[in-house]
């Protein structure tokens, strides 16, 4: 595998998602990056923080936003393990993302099932890296919680 290929990138969105998944959250993992470099991090974390808008995307824009003080991305890509939703993709259009790659479609909540012009229109959307993965762990997490 490619050094800073788009698979290197998810599979650190994975090990985030990971993180959530040992923490009993979603398993849903992100990372912003920036020149090849990660300057931004996030994994579901609404059940610990008991915020609905704490999702691994909105937590990720934050760290990289403050990393860069600026408020626009439009130099970064977002890689995160499961299509946005509709909050995440509002969120994503006002910091002006300048790409979004994703392993998973969100059939039920993703940002496309309602629209896709909720994504800023300069930003470029990549699907499917990494799908199987991203999907396992999700059946995988859901399938834990049904036991309990």
């Amino acid at each position: 595998m490619e050094l800073y290929s788009h698979e290197y990138f998810m599979n650190q969105a994975l090990k985030e998602a990971q993180k959530a998944y040992e923490e009993d959250e979603i398993p849903v993992g992100a990372v912003v990056v920036c020149q090849n470099k990660i300057i931004g991090r996030g994994h579901n974390q609404t059940e610990k923080l008991g915020d609905p808008t704490a999702h691994a995307e909105m937590i990720a824009i934050t760290s990289a936003t403050q990393y860069l003080g600026n408020r626009y991305l439009d130099q970064c890509t977002l890689y995160v393990t499961l299509e946005p939703c509709v909050m995440c993709g509002g969120g994503l259009y006002w910091s002006q993302i300048g790409g979004i790659v994703y392993g998973a479609p969100d059939l039920k909540r993703g940002y496309s099932t309602v629209s896709d012009k909720i994504i800023h229109p300069k930003t470029q959307v990549i699907s499917g890296i990494k799908a199987e993965e991203c999907e396992e762990l999700i059946r995988s997490f859901f399938k834990k919680l049904r036991k309990k």
